[in-house]
């Protein structure tokens, strides 16, 4: 089936906008982007006509948990089948918000991928790492159950402690045997961990050096998360492609990641979320008070150090009734420009550079341009103006997805 869409204003994803345009999908993929002038004709086309035309968006932080609180030590207690069953309205909802690829780092989102790869489920590209790989004791440990019951895979999928080079590497191939696309790792401290400091490194250079091996022996590449200064320089100098949230970066941190390549996601979302609700358990609140102004202060100096961005939020929440759930990807978007970026340059990040985040798995996506995906959003009225607009739901007037409309 030929899509034809006929806009005042055509948003590439990279590059300037470009007025009175028309795109044209022939099945999954794109193939004209450009003036109305220059388009070719296409009897028997689906017409569509908007105001902006633009790629569909990228999330590339999430989690698809199924869960409906911020307290991790809830997730063993409700059965997985039961959260994936929520999961599949996270994923309805995350179209509905325009997003149509997501990169999910850590969680049941390995599984789902192939739910909606079949057309089985309705739901965005999954990009997904399978569980997130931590120290004992570190970010991904639920310190509130005995030891021996994490370590005996009783937690569920999505976390696996691993401590050594060796075990490290055993657990980066245990998630590339279940499908993964990529490998998270905490490299420091996190919010919603009890008893680690956001700050504190916590896999050491061998054991981080291993895990990015196995990774990239599979052409795959490993999304640090990272808060404090020295987990953030030790996952850098072992090869990780992208920095997770970026609490304390400072000029160093911004020049090394420049100079590596790195790319920074920031999830400006799930902080003010949390901040506006106070949903988090009171252990994570009062970390959340001590890094909230410094993690707005490190977008805005990355920006400012030509550090490369790519849009995330960090949500894991289902249900409207929540804070940070799924539906509210476009809430990174008016949070980044809080922070000094061009609304062009905040498209850029929620478009074109979501795939760079993926190293050599990245699909030609993200762009209007012919070849690319034809992953396609509709708004009723201009972003280069009023960026809010990517953050209303109701204002996304027609999703496509592999050329199929799956909005509007």
């Amino acid at each position: 089936m030929t899509v034809r869409i006929e806009a005042r204003q055509l948003i590439p994803g990279r590059g300037d906008p470009v007025p009175d345009a028309v795109v044209v999908a022939d099945g999954p993929t794109i193939s004209y982007a450009g003036t109305a002038a220059g388009a070719p004709d296409t009897p028997g086309a689906t017409v569509t006509t908007a105001d902006t035309v633009l790629p569909g968006l990228w999330d590339a932080h999430v989690h698809i948990m199924g869960t409906r609180s911020m307290d991790l030590g809830t997730l063993p207690l409700e059965p997985v089948a039961l959260r994936a069953a929520r999961a599949t309205a996270d994923l309805r909802a995350a179209l509905d918000a325009g997003v149509t690829s997501v990169r999910e780092v850590g969680g049941l989102g390995v599984y789902l991928a192939r739910a909606v790869a079949e057309g089985i489920v309705p739901g965005p590209n999954i990009y997904a790492a399978g569980a997130v790989l931590s120290t004992t004791g570190g970010h991904g440990d639920l310190h509130s159950y005995p030891l021996p019951w994490l370590l005996d895979g009783h937690a569920g999928p999505e976390f696996r402690l691993a401590d050594g080079p060796a075990e490290c590497a055993r657990a980066a191939r245990e998630q590339l045997r279940v499908g993964a696309r990529l490998i998270k790792v905490c490299a420091s401290g996190g919010v919603l961990s009890e008893l680690d400091d956001p700050i504190h490194q916590q896999f050491t250079a061998a054991e981080l050096a291993a895990i990015v091996e196995v990774a990239g022996m599979a052409d795959r590449v490993v999304a640090a998360h990272c808060h404090g200064k020295p987990g953030l320089m030790a996952a850098l100098a072992a090869g990780a492609r992208t920095i997770e949230h970026g609490t304390y970066l400072d000029e160093e941190c911004a020049d090394a990641m420049r100079q590596t390549g790195a790319i920074l996601v920031a999830t400006r979302t799930i902080v003010q979320e949390l901040l506006d609700s106070g949903a988090a358990p009171p252990y994570a609140q009062a970390k959340l008070a001590v890094i909230a102004q410094r993690h707005a202060g490190a977008l805005t100096l990355a920006r400012e150090r030509g550090v490369a961005v790519a849009a995330g939020t960090d949500l894991a929440l289902t249900g409207t009734d929540r804070p940070a759930s799924w539906g509210r990807h476009g809430r990174e978007l008016p949070l980044m420009a809080a922070c000094g970026f061009s609304p062009l340059a905040v498209i850029e990040a929620a478009t074109a550079a979501g795939p760079a985040t993926l190293g050599p798995q990245a699909p030609r996506s993200g762009r209007l341009a012919v070849g690319y995906d034809a992953d396609i959003i509709t708004v009723d009225r201009d972003p280069l103006v009023d960026i809010d607009v990517l953050a209303t739901p109701a204002a996304i007037t027609g999703v496509w997805k592999a050329g199929n409309r799956v909005k509007g």
